[in-house]
């Protein structure tokens, strides 16, 4: 399997599906989607197989992230950018150097 940055995710969403006049149908997307991840989980709905992929918390995480990278592309947002700068704030507030970690090696 290849791997996927958020960076490639979003760009890609951006090319099949921006229309940054649907950003609050895309928020009322996501919210849905919190709400399906949810009873996934309630249902503990994790799949043994591919065959099974419908309906199950790997399914609704990945809608999940569709959608709030969605509203990002409105606003124009780096996400892979402003993920280092919430980390770097969350090492001073809780004392500890986690976001160097977040680089992948060249």
């Amino acid at each position: 399997m290849k791997n996927i940055t958020i960076a490639r995710l979003q760009e890609y969403i951006k090319e099949q599906d921006y229309n940054p006049e649907l950003k609050q149908g895309y928020f009322l997307k996501l919210a849905e989607e919190v709400g399906e991840l949810s009873r996934a989980m309630r249902k503990n709905a994790s799949p043994a197989a591919v065959e099974t992929f419908k309906g199950s918390i790997e399914e609704e995480i990945y809608d999940v992230i569709y959608y709030a990278l969605a509203i990002a592309n409105c606003y124009d947002i780096d996400v892979e950018k402003w993920i280092y700068v919430k980390e770097k704030i969350n090492d001073e507030k809780y004392g500890r150097n986690h976001a160097e970690a977040l680089f992948v090696p060249e």
